[in-house]
């Protein structure tokens, strides 16, 4: 053997094997924030996952993590910000929609998922914000009675966000996540956020959508509860009481997790700190900020 080709032998073996020319990918992008006083849950983030997707040696890939929405401010009818976007490489998940403040019934937000409709008083129907398509689900609405009261839940990746009717609600649910064990264990993720409650005239809050969304604000005096951190979770609406408007939760902030068959080298380089795991038979990246590698 050559020189050079026992140099390449030595560098493939001592990192295992060569450099992979597919990884499987989970992007989730961060989660909306809530809105203020009996406002909307917010949707959350995108949620993309798949495997065979190719990477090439040499070069730099972009990993971005994408933060969570900021939920509405006490003390009046504020929105939320929508979630931020994720990306790996080519592949980008949208931020979830942000939940309305409710001085009025509104429509919700289109995002990654989408925020629920906002109540408040209506005898009409206002829909829920649409999910980006094959990434999440559209959020709930506020279904037309005599007078519906409640906001509807922000979508999760698995399920639309939960509508709400009538004087005495509840208000909706957030929409659950989906499942993912590509870190070697079984994480869900991207549950919407739940409406928040109208506590004046009995009208409960929306609970928190699974996989990381936060429960709207229950009185009588709590803010929406806030999305898990790297999960994609949307924020819950804050609540009204007796003229107080409590803030919105905040988005939960999204993950990057990409693996390959240990059979394959080490990446030759990362930025952005990534977890690294060797488990299962896969090697595991796992960023929570943004970075890159490189193969």
């Amino acid at each position: 053997m050559s020189g050079a080709l026992q140099a390449t032998f030595m560098n493939q073996r001592s990192f295992g094997g060569p450099p992979p020319s597919t990884v499987e990918y989970l992007v989730i992008a961060g989660g909306g924030g809530g809105g203020s006083g009996l406002g909307s849950g917010a949707g959350a983030g995108g949620y993309l996952t798949a495997s065979g997707f190719a990477v090439s040696s040499g070069s730099p890939i972009t990993v971005t993590v994408g933060a969570g929405g900021t939920g509405g401010a006490s003390g009046g009818a504020n929105v939320g910000t929508q979630g931020s976007n994720s990306v790996f490489s080519s592949i980008t998940s949208s931020g979830g929609g942000l939940g309305n403040g409710v001085g009025g019934a509104v429509n919700g937000t289109s995002g990654g998922s989408g925020s629920g409709a906002g109540g408040g008083g209506t005898a009409s129907t206002f829909t829920g914000g649409a999910g980006t398509s094959g990434q999440g689900n559209a959020g709930g609405n506020v279904v037309a009675s005599a007078t519906t009261n409640g906001s509807a839940g922000g979508g999760g990746a698995g399920a639309v966000g939960g509508n709400t009717t009538g004087t005495t609600g509840p208000s909706g649910s957030g929409g659950a996540g989906l499942a993912s064990s590509i870190t070697g264990s079984s994480v869900t993720y991207a549950g919407g956020g739940g409406g928040g409650a109208y506590v004046d005239v009995g009208c409960a809050a929306g609970s928190a959508g699974s996989g990381g969304g936060g429960a709207g604000g229950a009185g009588p005096s709590s803010a929406g509860g806030a999305g898990t951190a790297n999960t994609g979770g949307g924020g819950g609406g804050g609540l009204y009481n007796a003229g107080t408007r409590t803030a919105g939760g905040n988005g939960g902030s999204g993950v990057v997790v990409i693996r390959y068959a240990d059979t394959f080298a080490n990446a030759t380089s990362t930025t952005g700190s990534p977890t690294f795991t060797n488990t299962g038979g896969y090697k595991i990246y796992q960023w929570t900020g943004s970075g890159s590698i490189t193969f």
